[in-house]
């Protein structure tokens, strides 16, 4: 069975997201899908351009989140959060948000794309492998890295505990490193 027979047996041949039955099309979560049917989602035309363009939302359209919010499958409830986070400026989807519930992994996954953060917010540190760093994570060092303006070398496999994030540049942390507070790139770290 194809993967749009599967979503549409899923869906009942209808948009998950708002029950439109025209037009319909797979739409596959990002950043990274975990593929088949847990990654997907059947969705109609109109949903999947103004998921794609942000700019043409319509907010009234997105009403039927009161819904689809309540889905019993993760790629479908994981759009619907993005959604309502992209339009709590409206009132009405804060108090969805508010009553609805993603499981914890359901929920990393919506947190993924970092669209429900604030622009103040998007800095985001990653590691060499790509996992999110926070303050006060510990990550090791993956080659040696010679510290400028000083003669000392921080080797491969150096541990650097309770590190801090630079608010402004998402490749810079800061973390001390036998004794000395120093400034790490991001691409050189990988998180414990």
């Amino acid at each position: 069975m194809s993967l749009l027979q599967e979503l549409q047996d899923r869906s009942g041949n209808q948009c998950e997201l708002c029950a439109a039955k025209n037009n319909l099309t797979i739409y596959e979560a990002p950043p990274i899908s975990t593929g088949g049917v847990d990654g997907n989602l059947l969705v109609c035309e109109t949903c999947l351009q103004q998921i794609e363009n942000p700019e043409t939302t319509d907010p009234n359209h997105w009403r039927c989140l009161n819904d689809s919010m309540w889905s019993e499958f993760s790629p479908v409830k994981v759009v619907a959060w993005r959604m309502l986070h992209r339009l709590k400026k409206e009132g009405w989807p804060q108090d969805l948000l508010d009553m609805m519930y993603l499981e914890a992994d359901e929920l990393r996954f919506a947190e993924a794309t970092g669209e429900h953060l604030d622009e103040s917010e998007k800095v985001i540190h990653r590691d060499s492998n790509g996992a999110i760093l926070q303050a006060g994570d510990s990550v090791v060092l993956i080659k040696d890295l010679k510290v400028k303006g000083s003669s000392m070398v921080c080797k491969q496999g150096t541990a650097v505990r309770r590190i801090s994030l630079d608010p402004e540049n998402a490749e810079y942390i800061e973390g001390k490193v036998d004794g000395q507070n120093i400034v790490i790139i991001t691409k050189y770290v990988k998180k414990l």
